[in-house]
């Protein structure tokens, strides 16, 4: 993703800049951004003083928090803080039931793809 948004052309021409939660001044590079895609596996790691006003968060990080008050034991965490952030932000995608169900479906569709390509090629 970040290889098609940095590249010349329509879809790309931005600056991408990629971060490891161990990056030195990621509050700061955060606060620059437009668009933060979160996929640390650090759970509320990316918290409302990182992201700037109107910007977009794509949370693609899930984690299981130990939870004794729920049935199964734990709850579900994204990366992203979601109820202090969210109110900053242009968009942003929840955890559960964000990019979750979009994963899915491109997983079906290259799973048709996939099948496709081998049926045709074997009637030929």
């Amino acid at each position: 993703m970040s290889i098609r948004r940095s590249a010349a052309g329509e879809s790309g021409n931005s600056t991408v800049t990629v971060c490891h939660w161990h990056t030195k001044r990621i509050k700061e590079l955060c606060l620059t951004a437009d668009i933060i895609v979160a996929a640390l596996g650090r759970p509320n790691f990316i918290t409302e003083d990182m992201v700037k006003e109107g910007a977009v968060v794509i949370d693609v990080g899930i984690t299981r928090i130990p939870d004794s008050s729920k049935k199964s034991g734990y709850r579900l965490s994204g990366d992203v803080d979601f109820e202090k952030v969210a109110p900053k932000c242009s968009f942003i995608t929840p955890v559960p039931g964000g990019v979750g169900p979009m994963t899915i479906a491109a997983l079906m569709k290259n799973t048709f793809k996939a099948c496709a390509v081998k049926h045709y090629y074997e009637e030929v």
